[in-house]
């Protein structure tokens, strides 16, 4: 039996589709599965604690509360790509929050308390 020329490309576009599809959901399924695995807050994190100490954290994890220095700090770079909640306590509560947006940066109003833990937005 044999196949003239004009029925042989639709059997290759459908495996070709179904290629296509079938990587795509391989993809999708990959990048689910590692995408909660030690995620980090690409970039840095800077902050002064006392009057010239300067720090910088670079890519921390996205999860959980970061506790600052005892004293605080009252200024703060975000250049991360992650958003970062500021908190006055040194456990993540507390209704006197900040939001710093990604790349951004704040310094706390001079009679304010320091900030004393901050989490990130996810």
């Amino acid at each position: 039996m044999s196949v003239t020329a004009s029925q042989s490309p639709a059997p290759s576009r459908r495996r070709r589709r179904t290629r296509i599809v079938t990587g795509a959901v391989l993809l999708a399924l990959a990048t689910t599965a590692c995408s909660s695995l030690g995620r980090t807050a690409v970039g840095t994190i800077s902050y002064t604690a006392g009057s010239d100490r300067s720090t910088t954290l670079t890519s921390p994890k996205v999860r959980g509360c970061h506790r600052l220095p005892p004293a605080g700090t009252k200024q703060v770079l975000n250049n991360t790509l992650v958003d970062m909640v500021m908190y006055r306590t040194p456990d993540c509560t507390g209704k006197d929050t900040t939001y710093i947006g990604s790349r951004l940066t704040d310094n706390a109003a001079p009679r304010a308390a320091a900030w004393r833990s901050y989490s990130f937005v996810h």
